[in-house]
C-alpha cells in the first residue's frame, strides 16, 4: 500500500489527502515560462517545487504524468503590449525565435539546479486548434460572447467564479491584468479570443477572423488534452492563483461541467531584500550567474529547501552562505565512504528509521526543512557506518536532488570583520558613479586580504588564502 500523501490545497485551504484518480498513478500540471526574457531564480522557485513534488511521489512509489507548458504565444499585459513581439522588435528577431531562444535558456537554468524535465512538455502555439475549439464550446454553452472578433468569457454566468482566490467578483476587477476594453459586458470578463491588429506577426485564422488567444485559454487546452477531463494535481506560483488560475477553472468547468483539478498548489514568492523577484522590478538573478556572485546553482537549490514551499523566501548573500556550507558538509558525509563499495540494504536498521521519517516528512505537504535535517542527522549519525551513510544520502538525494555524489569542496575563508560595511560603501559608490571612492575603498579592502570583482550583477568578493 502505498504512503499516504497530504497537500494544502488552494481551493478548500486546507491540508487534503492526495487521492488520485487512477490509484498509484499522480497526474500533475504546472503553468511553465512566457519565453520572452530570461527566467530569474523567483520563477525556478516555483518550478524546483513542482520538481520536489514530482520526485516525491515517485520516491514514495507513486507513477507520475507531469505535464509543464511552453508559452510561447504572446498576451496582453498591463501595458497593453505583447512581450514576445515587443521582445522579438527590440532584438531584431522574430518571436519564433526570441521564444527558441529562450527556451533554451530557460531549460539550461533548470538543468543547473536538477529540475527534472516534464513527461510532456507542450507549447502554446501547436495547440491553437483546441483552444479555438474550447473557445467555440464556451460560446456554444452561452458561457461566452463574441463582439467584432472579440471572444470573452462571461464571468456572471459561472457562479462558481472567484472561489479559488477567496473573493467577491467585484472585489476582484481590480485584479487583472489589463486595461478593461470598452467592448466587454463587464470590467471582470475575460479575453478568450483577440483580434489581431492588420500589422500583428503572431496570428491565427479562427472562426471569428484572425486573431490570437487569450492568457488563460491555453493552460486549459493543454491541460486537458494531456491530462484529461480530470486530473490530480495543478502547481504554480501565488501570483497564478487570480486571474491566471481562476480563468482556467472557469474555462475548463464551463467546458466540461464538472470539476476538473482535485488539488492546486501554489508557492511563494523569492524576495531579495524583502522585494519580491521580478522581471519588473529589476532585480533578477539566473541561475547561471550564481558563480560570478561566488556561489553554485545547487546552493540555491538547498536554501530553497530550507523553507516550506509555501512560505516566503528572501535571497540572501548570508543565506546563499549557509545554503553553500550545508551542502558541503552533506558531500563531505559522501566522501568518507569508499564509492566503489557494495550499496548497504537500505531496509536494514536502523536506515529504514530515517527512511521511514524522510518519508513522513515529504508526504507531509512536502515538508523539505524536516526532510532536509533528517539527511544532516544521517550524516552525522554514529550507528551508521560511512559505507551506510552514504548509500542512505544516496537514497534521499533522490528527493533533495542536490547531487550529494559530486565532490566535496572546501569551506571558503570568511571575510575579515569591517569588510561587509566597506563593501557596503563601495557598491553606494560604484552606483553613484563615484569611482575615485570606489576605487579607494577596494584597495582598502585588498589591505585586508579580500578580492573584490565586478560583474553586471555587482561586486563578488572573496579572501585570498
Amino acid at each position: 500500500m502505498l504512503p499516504t500523501v497530504r497537500l494544502h490545497n488552494s481551493l478548500t485551504r486546507q491540508l487534503d489527502t492526495l487521492e488520485p484518480i487512477t490509484p498509484g498513478r499522480v497526474t500533475i500540471y504546472t503553468c511553465g515560462s512566457t519565453v520572452y526574457r530570461y527566467a530569474h531564480i523567483g520563477n525556478l522557485r516555483t518550478y524546483l517545487f513542482g520538481d520536489l513534488l514530482r520526485r516525491t511521489l515517485e520516491y514514495l512509489g507513486y507513477r507520475v504524468l507531469y505535464v509543464k507548458n511552453i508559452t510561447d504565444v504572446g498576451h496582453m499585459r498591463e501595458t497593453g503590449e505583447d512581450p514576445i513581439l515587443t521582445a522579438a522588435e527590440v532584438e531584431g528577431k522574430t518571436p519564433q525565435q526570441i521564444a527558441e531562444f529562450y527556451t533554451e535558456a530557460w531549460m539550461d537554468d533548470e538543468r543547473l539546479i536538477n529540475i527534472l524535465p516534464p513527461d510532456v512538455m507542450p507549447k502554446a502555439t501547436d495547440h491553437i486548434s483546441e483552444m479555438i475549439e474550447l473557445t467555440r464550446s464556451l460560446l456554444d454553452r452561452g458561457l461566452a460572447y463574441e463582439v467584432d472578433g472579440n471572444v470573452y468569457f462571461d464571468v456572471s454566468e459561472f457562479p462558481g467564479y472567484g472561489r479559488l482566490s477567496g473573493q467577491k467578483v467585484e472585489e476582484l476587477r481590480a485584479g487583472h491584468r489589463v486595461d478593461v476594453e470598452p467592448d466587454k459586458r463587464d470590467p471582470e470578463d475575460f479575453a478568450l479570443w483577440k483580434r489581431a491588429e492588420p500589422d500583428r506577426s503572431m496570428k491565427w485564422p479562427s472562426p471569428w477572423g484572425e486573431g490570437f488567444p487569450g492568457w488563460h485559454i491555453e493552460c486549459s487546452a493543454m491541460s486537458i488534452k494531456y491530462l484529461g477531463e480530470r486530473f490530480d494535481v495543478h502547481t504554480g506560483g501565488i501570483d497564478l492563483k487570480f486571474p491566471h488560475h481562476e480563468d482556467e477553472i472557469a474555462q475548463s468547468e464551463g467546458v466540461l461541467g464538472h470539476p476538473v483539478v482535485s488539488i492546486w498548489l501554489h508557492g511563494g514568492f523569492l524576495t531579495l531584500g524583502d522585494a519580491k523577484m521580478a522581471k519588473s522590478a529589476g532585480n533578477i538573478i539566473r541561475t547561471s550567474e550564481l558563480p560570478e556572485k561566488g556561489f553554485r546553482p545547487l546552493d540555491f537549490r538547498y536554501l530553497a529547501l530550507t523553507a516550506h514551499y509555501r512560505s516566503k523566501l528572501d535571497f540572501t548573500e548570508e543565506a546563499m552562505q549557509a545554503a553553500a556550507s550545508g551542502l558541503r558538509r552533506l558531500r563531505r558525509a559522501m566522501a568518507e565512504a569508499d564509492a566503489g563499495a557494495p550499496a548497504p540494504d537500505l531496509s536494514a536498521e536502523p536506515m529504514a528509521a530515517y527512511r521511514a521519517r524522510f518519508s513522513q516528512a515529504i508526504a507531509d505537504d512536502l515538508a523539505m526543512p524536516r526532510a532536509l535535517a533528517i539527511a544532516h542527522e544521517a550524516a552525522a549519525a554514529d550507528d551508521l557506518s560511512p559505507v551506510e551513510r552514504r548509500g542512505l544520502l544516496l537514497d534521499l538525494d533522490r528527493v533533495l536532488g542536490l547531487d550529494l555524489a559530486a565532490p566535496a569542496e572546501s569551506e571558503p575563508a570568511a571575510l575579515p570583520d569591517g569588510a561587509a560595511e566597506l563593501l557596503e560603501r563601495r557598491a553606494a559608490a560604484r552606483e553613484a558613479h563615484d569611482y575615485a571612492t570606489s576605487d579607494a575603498l577596494r584597495d582598502e579592502l585588498a589591505a585586508m586580504g579580500v578580492e573584490v570583482r565586478d560583474t553586471p550583477d555587482g561586486q563578488v568578493a572573496t579572501r585570498r588564502a
